[in-house]
């Protein structure tokens, strides 16, 4: 997110994200994060940001089982999977099953309705060095107080990389 708590600019895009090339080639720790996790939960507009602007000609979770919240389910694909499970009932179910960790990717719609169900037990945010003024708010004004306990820090690039847990 933004220095200031934005997740996309005004438009919805994220072609801002990027460090502040104090050190380009820095060892940053999302391989080590993403090795973690075996699924990844996107709303239907990240999705369709990924295949038609980010990423069209290959899907990035290919590994991942992704799920896809949305309203409109379409028919699967290999490792995607749409639906529109209440959140409450899919963290659930995943609790009960075997497996790695789950990451509630985005976007901020997505996002907010774990955290105003106090539904993520860590938090990962990366702050990038950049303060955008408006446009896509990662937390919403509506979600209940949560308290955290800071885990780890660490910057690189301009970037800060914060960890947190719930307390």
């Amino acid at each position: 997110m933004s220095l200031d708590g934005f997740i996309a600019d005004a438009d919805g895009g994220v072609s801002w994200i990027e460090g502040d090339g104090s050190d380009p080639n820095a060892n940053e720790s999302y391989s080590a994060f993403y090795d973690s996790i075996d699924t990844v939960i996107i709303g239907n507009t990240t999705y369709n940001q990924i295949i038609t602007e980010l990423s069209p000609n290959k899907w990035v979770y290919g590994d991942k089982t992704s799920y896809i919240l949305t309203h409109h389910p379409k028919e699967n694909l290999k490792n995607i999977l749409f639906t529109d499970e209440d959140v409450s009932s899919l963290t659930q179910r995943f609790k009960a099953e075997q497996g790695q960790d789950i990451w509630v990717c985005g976007g901020a719609k997505v996002a907010n309705l774990f955290v105003s169900q106090n539904l993520i037990d860590r938090f990962y945010i990366t702050v990038v060095p950049i303060i955008l003024g408006r446009g896509v708010r990662l937390f919403s004004d509506q979600n209940p107080k949560i308290k955290l306990k800071l885990v780890s820090s660490k910057s690189y690039n301009g970037f800060i990389e914060e960890v947190y847990d719930k307390r």
